[in-house]
Formats: C-alpha cells, structure tokens, sequence
C-alpha cells in the first residue's frame, strides 16, 4: 500500500515529552517551560522525516465525560493533576500543530484512544497501512495487517513497531482483540482498572490462551481450583467491568475521514515564528537552513514568576538578536607554532588582567589525556593557540615556554576547566591566578537548566559554537570524537573559539552572579574548589584487588547457597531476578500477602520497601532480601572496583561533579565513591580494601558529627536542642526525654530511636504515615511524637514556617553563604507538586549549609597542605567525611589542622564536632 496513516496520541506523548525532561527542563529565556513542545516536536518530526507519511493526525481527549466515566466513577481517579508547566503547554502544542498544518482531532465524550481506534479501523477499509503512535498497551487490540502499533524510541532509543507477530509473541496469543481480555483480568493501575485480585500478567495470558475470552473463562470457573478460581468467581462482575472500560470504541461519530488527513505544506512563516519565540534554535536549523536566526537571551528558568516575584530582567539590548556562526563575526584568531612566534605572544599575553583558556588535550579520560595544544583570548573575538610538537623533548620545552603564562597572576576564564586542570597536573602544570568556570557560574545562576558551552553560547551570546563532530577526518576512534581526528588548523580554531567564547561568557556572567548574590557561593567556595577537585581525581585512592576478589569469590558462593534456599523454600524454580516471576511465586504460589501491592503496570510489587514489611514472617523474603544486598556489594564493588583500577597508577580515580545536585552535594562517579557501604558488617569489608599508598602512609577519616542536626539547631536558634549540644549530651536521648515527658536517664533505647528518627526526619518533611511506616507503629502514635516533638521544640515549627512562607514570597530558599535553592512549584495549586516543594525548601538550606561548609573546609586544608608543603594528601570527600592519605610523621599536625578548618569552616551558634580517626584501612579510620 502506498497510503501511510500516522495517527498520534497527542496527551500520551505530549506527557512522556514533559516527564523526560523533568530533571533538566527546557526554559526559553522569558522563563517559559518548553520541555513538553520541545520534545513533542522532536517526535513529530522525527516521525515526518524518516517515516514519511502520506497523511498524518495528532488525537486529544477534551474535558468532557467518557462512557468510561459514566460506568465507572473511578476510571483514572487515581491520576494526579496534570502539572501547570504542561497544561501551560497544551495551547502552544496546538499553535504548533497548527503551523505545520496537522490536524487536531478531538470529540467531546470520547477519548483519543477511541478516535485512534475508530480511524484506524475506518483507514484499514479504505487501503491503507495505519500506524497507531503511542507506547499504550491497549491498542495492541487493534493490530492486524494493515494497523500496526509505533512505539517512539525513548532516550536515545530507537523507535519500535509492531505487527501481528510481535503481539502475538508479546501476549501469547493468536488473536489481537484478546490483548482486551488480558488487560481485563490484570487490570491497569494507570487508569485505574480494577481487573481481577490475585491475576498478574502472565496468568491472564495463560487463561487468554485457553479459555479465548473473559466470557468463556467466567463460564468455566469450574475448570479451574484454588484461589485462581474463587477470585474469578468473587470478582465476576469486575472482570466484565473491567473489558467494557479496556475496548476501544471504532464506532465514534467523528466528522474527519482518512482522505482528509494528507500531509500539506507547512505554514513557514508561522513555524519559523514559533522556533524563535520559543527559541528552538537546534530545530530551527534543521528546519530551515544554517542561516535560521532565532531569538535568545538570558535564560533565566529559576526566575519564572510566582506570587509577588519579579521576573528577571530582560537581556542587555546591546546583545546580539541572532544566533551566528564563527565565519558570520568579525574575529582575530592567531596559532604561534615556532619558538620565536610562542616567546612574542606569550610576552604579550602574560601581563593580561584576565584571559580566556582552553586546553586542546587527546582522548575522553583527563587522566590519560596527552596536551595538544592551549589556547588564551585576550579579550573578546581575539585568540592565539599554541599547538604542542608531538614528540620529546620538544614538547617538555614548549611545557615550560607555556609555564609562564599558564602561571600568571592574571585571572583565567574557561568552560569546564577541571578535567583540563587534571590534564595539566598530571603534565607538571597549574593555572595561576584566580579561576572563573562558566559553567559552574551558570550552574548556580540557573541550576536547573543546562550548562554547556553550546547551550550558553546560544542562550547567552546569540552565538552557535564549533561542532567537533563535523571536524572530524575520517572515522571516529572509539569513545567518541577526539581531537586527534581533527585537522591541525580546524584544531586550533576550535581551541581559540572556545577560550574567546569562556572569556565572553564571564562577562555576561558576571552580571547575573551580582544580581542573585551569588559571588560568595562562586568566588569563596566553587571557584577555589576546582584545584581540590582535580588534585583529589589525580591522586586517586589504593584499593587491594586482590582482598577484593576473595570477598568477590565469597559473595558468589553465598549467593549460590542462598538461590537454592529461595528456590526450595519456594517449591520449584524460577528467575530471581525477575520481578513477574518472583510476584507470581511470592504472592499467587505462596500468598504471602492477602493484599499485595501493584505497580502502575500492573505487575506485583516486589521492591525492597514492599519486601522488607514482609521479611519478619516469611524466611523466603528475607533470604531474598539478603540475597539481594550480597549481589549488590559484589556487582556494584567487588567486582567493579578492581576493574575500575587505573593501570598507570595503580590506583582507583572517581570524578567529583560540581553541578549535579541543586543543593550543591558533590556527585562522585565512574565510580561513585560515595556509595561505599558502612552499616552492615558485609558492606564494611568493602571498605577495609581502600588502603593507604604505602608503608609510611596512614588513612585518616574527618567526619562531621551529626551536621546536619547542628544546622537545623543554629538556622531554628531552638534552645532545648542549642542547650543540648552546648552540654555535650547525646542530643537523641535528650530529645527523647521531652517528648516522652521522663527524665534523661529513663529514657529507654526504644525512646531514643524514635526521637533520632524524628530528629532526622523533620528536615525532610516526615509525616505521621512516614514516621509510622519507619517505626512499624501505629500512625496515631506517630502523629502523638510529631505533636509533641513540635510542642516541646517549637523553634523548629516556626523556622519551618517562616522558611516556607519565604519561598513562597520570593521563589526561592538559601543557604548560610547565599547559595539559592530556586522552587518553581512552591505556589502550585497541585497540593502533591506543592507539598514536595515546600519539603524541599526546608531541606535545602540545612543540606545545601552543610555542603557549603565542607567544600569551604576542603579548600582550606588543601591550601594549608600545600603552604606548609606536607606529603598529606586530600582523596575523597564522601558527604561528611573527608579521607586523606597521612604520612606517618605528619599525624598530630594533619590531625590539628583538619579538626579546626571543618571546625571553622562556618561558624555557627551550634557547636561544630569533628570525629576524627587513622587506621591501616578506611574502615579502620572511619
């Protein structure tokens, strides 16, 4: 057939286009979120470009009842409210549809699923292929030769579709309309079906195939025993209820027929419109051509308004109004190859106050990275590159010809400068001068958007960057583009482009910086920690391999010991890592749980918090349990550390994120080191392999003592728990003798659990169902502790309330030293989207206070480790915790100097503890 109709769930994927995005959102510079258009937009033309469609329609549900409803009051009761960024969007996707002249269908009574179903069947008769565009599961009842199921891909995933023989292995089924009849007896937790108790997945398909339908199943119960068949028989009328909400309905009175859904011209005028106003640069491109020219400007996601909030200022009119290529601006950029052009340029180059920087090195990993190449810009559209000779000794003499101006005084602007500061430290190198990273800049101006030096130099400076990819001679190496795939002279353009484009950006930084005080937060603590950091990552940390193996070995012989157990305890084999089989076996072969818990897919519930409520009565859950967590410590470290060891150093290098997380916690990865298990005995010996790096060499732990606690102390300025640390007493216990109302020595270790557990979790919003869920106690009696725990400390309650009345006033919360914590849902009339916000911005300023301390605190002892010119060595930070490698003789100094800079990191009224500790191994400092 010639004649392709593309049919599209417009919601379904205008919702999946938002929630993929809703870690790092899409914000235009007015502080509008694009996250669902942008992604909706991205399906769309993906799905015109490389299917191309004869004709094409977009499905929308409208406000009015269904039948659905009608029948059943429930139908998706259990769905929260759609959130306000995506209703915003809805109108703009209909613009969008509009421009690219794409019919919206839409019937008041009837779901977009039925318009779907009611076309595609209506298409099928008129001769043509149909495809269904969505990743719902019930249209799988609609396949048939001609109508097929489009799956867009999702995270780089590729787009998947499906026939009759993919429905046909996916069910195990013959007939696709039986897809109703599963569903049926499964139910689905999206939409609230309540199909039948006790029936998952792969028992539906098994009476499908046997019995053909719901009707004849409930006809034949008496085939069937045990709880299959009294559920069935109890739940008849739910099963019925459940088919009639599940089949689509092909008989809507839609005025649309297939023929008048062909694809059409688009509206140019009106699309290139949208692209700028919605500053859809990357797809603007694509559409129309490098030269299309969209609007940009400041970014500004966290300022979007709320209630009495200002907008952030509109960009400097002197900015450019359109996005440029290199080859469009007027620039002056220079390569010094000989000695002679090197000692003239960086004569010239050294006295500057300040200049843009960026290191042209080989390879993806810094801690391999051979230098190619430096770059510096003067001032703005002005660079000079410095191209390194491939071999010795020439090259150690162009290391030194550099060193002069890589070390003066003057400041040095760059994107992204740590892996590049890693790069030169392992060459000898360092940058002198003060250090202005853009993208950490960024990060705390607009935490929750991107900080990529394309993104910025779009946003920010109407400027589109170099592409390394189309750089590229030949084929790629693995890994990715590397420079050394790169012409020599497009090299060094790339290079001089992006030291001009860092020193631009702090210019138009500097200002945003000044604007939401955020100068203390980058000048005092993130900018001076980009040395620490990439000292840390160059050092590394020793971990025993082979100690490692052994406990590897150890770990898979007890996982093996206890598969047979589970699998004898259970009465026959299975699949323990599958979460379908495991529920069947736990829930429908065992019954362990007269109500067990569904996930949304309709699947038992088989995740540790469920487990770990059923482990004291069921030997089988808990064998599961701990053979969980011993599969874990062996995959995730035994196994991975040693391979994560860096042959030429021996050594084991994680890489510290500056931009991670909103509350400003360092993110630790490849491998995270942060993770690293210390409360159970098997996890500690994890720990006992990372050892100090030789016999003269000792590991020494510095571990902030309940910091957190002490914050929320000193921000409440509450006396009963100020009094309590200034006492030195065990603050748990003394807040169990409040709330409980007895003296302090009669207070029972029961008491003081529940209080600790109070006192940890009202930095997080703890609930009565949450303390009660945490204790295993009735949620009166969880509601009794709250209340009084509030009555007894009431500075806590009014800080809690005066921290959320700010954020609601002014968008967002702070740390001690400024650092901004923006809450775009403070205001949201969404009460679950709201409470998470206000939990948030609660939690913020203690989490974010305790982060800033200890960064400050790094900063610190590592300039004193550098001044004094000790061998001691800073190699982790682990939340909390910093572990250093201690040289033997320098002990009682390091000891001094650690204790008092965490100490005195940030002062505050609560006194500041410092644990510290020196053993052979980390578990034995720690």
């Amino acid at each position: 057939m010639s004649k392709k109709l593309f049919l599209l769930d417009g919601m379904a994927l205008v919702y999946r286009a938002h929630f993929a995005l809703i870690a790092r959102p899409i914000f235009t510079s007015k502080g509008v979120n694009t996250s669902a258009l942008f992604g909706f937009t991205q399906t769309l033309l993906e799905i015109m470009k490389t299917q191309q469609p004869t004709h094409l329609a977009v499905a929308f549900d409208t406000a009015a009842p269904t039948q659905r409803h009608l029948d059943f009051p429930e139908y998706k009761a259990t769905r929260q409210a759609m959130p306000e960024d995506l209703s915003r969007a809805l109108p703009e996707v209909r613009r969008l549809l509009e421009a690219l002249r794409v019919p919206a269908l839409e019937c008041d009574g009837y779901e977009a699923d039925d318009l779907i179903a009611t076309m595609a069947r209506l298409a099928e008769r008129r001769g043509f292929d149909c495809y269904m565009v969505s990743s719902d599961k019930d249209f799988g009842q609609l396949i048939s030769e001609h109508v097929f199921l489009y799956k867009p891909g999702r995270m780089g995933d590729r787009s998947e579709i499906l026939g009759l023989p993919e429905i046909r292995r996916r069910w195990g089924i013959q007939h696709p309309e039986q897809v109703v009849d599963i569903l049926a007896l499964m139910g689905d937790a999206s939409d609230n079906i309540p199909g039948v108790p006790g029936i998952g997945e792969k028992t539906a398909s098994k009476l499908v195939a046997q019995f053909g339908s719901v009707e004849n199943l409930l006809a034949r119960t008496g085939e069937l025993t045990g709880r299959v068949r009294q559920n069935l028989e109890q739940h008849r009328e739910a099963a019925l209820l459940s088919k009639r909400l599940a089949t689509l309905n092909c008989e809507v009175p839609c005025a649309w027929t297939p023929e008048a859904l062909a694809v059409r011209p688009w509206d140019e005028d009106r699309l290139k419109a949208l692209m700028v106003e919605f500053e859809f640069n990357s797809i603007g491109r694509r559409l129309f051509g490098e030269d299309f020219k969209a609007g940009h400007g400041f970014a500004p996601a966290s300022a979007r308004p709320v209630a009495r909030t200002t907008p952030h200022p509109a960009s400097p009119a002197s900015a450019p109004a359109h996005l440029l290529k290199l080859a469009d601006e007027p620039h002056e950029y220079t390569t010094a190859a000989s000695a002679g052009e090197r000692a003239r340029a960086v004569a010239q180059l050294q006295p500057a106050e300040r200049l843009g920087f960026d290191l042209a090195w080989s390879g993806h990993d810094p801690k391999s990275g051979r230098i190619l190449g430096f770059a510096f810009s003067p001032k703005e559209r002005v660079a000079v590159y410095f191209p390194a000779p491939p071999a010795d000794p020439e090259f150690q003499a162009f290391l030194e010809e550099l060193r002069p101006l890589l070390e003066s005084p003057g400041e040095k602007a760059g994107h992204d400068l740590k892996p590049d500061l890693v790069v030169l430290q392992r060459h000898g190198l360092r940058l002198g001068g003060a250090l202005f990273d853009a993208m950490v800049a960024h990060s705390l101006v607009e935490p929750d958007v991107r900080h990529t030096l394309a993104y910025l130099s779009e946003s920010l400076l109407g400027h589109t960057p170099i592409d390394l990819a189309q750089l590229a001679a030949g084929e790629a190496r693995a890994g990715g583009i590397d420079l050394r795939d790169v012409p020599p002279a497009r090299a060094a353009e790339f290079s001089a482009e992006r030291a001009d484009l860092a020193l631009r950006l702090r210019a138009r930084l500097r200002a945003p910086l000044d604007e939401k005080r955020q100068e203390q937060v980058f000048y005092s603590i993130e900018a001076p920690l980009l040395p620490v950091l990439a000292g840390m990552e160059a050092e590394g940390i020793r971990v025993e391999a082979p100690a490692l193996a052994e406990f590897a070995r150890q770990l898979g012989a007890e996982l093996e010991e206890q598969e047979q157990a589970i699998r004898r305890l259970a009465g026959q084999p299975f699949n323990l890592n599958s979460p379908r089989q495991l529920g069947q076996i736990l829930f429908e072969t065992l019954k362990i749980s007269a109500a067990p818990k569904k996930t949304r897919t309709g699947q038992y519930a088989t995740d540790e918090q469920t487990l770990a409520a059923l482990a004291p009565d069921h030997e089988i859950v808990r064998r599961l349990l701990e053979h969980r967590a011993a599969a874990k410590l062996k995959s995730t470290y035994a196994d991975a550390l040693p391979a994560a060891i860096f042959p030429a150093t021996g050594r084991v290098h994680t890489t510290f994120n500056q931009v991670a997380t909103s509350t400003g916690r360092l993110n630790s990865q490849d491998p995270n080191l942060q993770n690293i298990p210390i409360r159970t005995e098997r996890g500690q010996e994890i720990r006992r392999a990372f050892v100090p790096r030789g016999p003269d060499f000792l590991l020494l732990s510095a571990d902030y003592s309940q910091i957190e606690l002490r914050i929320i102390a000193a921000l409440s300025r509450e006396p009963g728990l100020l009094e309590a640390f200034r006492a030195g007493l065990d603050v748990h216990a003394a807040t169990a003798a409040r709330v409980f109302g007895v003296f302090l020595e009669l207070v029972t270790p029961e008491m003081r659990r529940k209080a600790k557990m109070v006192n940890y979790g009202i930095a997080y919003g703890i609930s009565a169902f949450g303390l009660a869920q945490r204790l295993a106690i009735p949620r009166r009696e969880a509601a009794e502790i709250i209340d009084n725990y509030f009555q007894q400390f009431a500075g806590i309650r009014q800080y809690m309330d005066q921290t959320i009345r700010f954020a609601r006033e002014h968008g967002y919360v702070a740390t001690v030293t400024g650092r901004r914590r923006y809450l775009r849902d403070i205001n949201s009339s969404n009460a679950a989207v709201r409470a998470a916000a206000e939990r948030n911005a609660i939690n913020a300023p203690i989490q974010g206070t305790a982060a800033d301390m200890i960064k400050i605190a790094m900063v610190n002892i590592y300039r004193e480790l550098e001044a004094r010119k000790l061998k001691t060595r800073l190699l982790l930070q682990v939340h909390d915790e910093l572990l250093f490698d201690l040289f033997r003789p320098e002990e009682a100094e390091v000891r001094a100097l650690v204790e008092d800079r965490m100490k005195t990191a940030i002062p505050l009224e609560a006194p500041i503890v410092v644990e510290v500790g020196v053993g052979e191994n980390w578990l034995e400092a720690h």
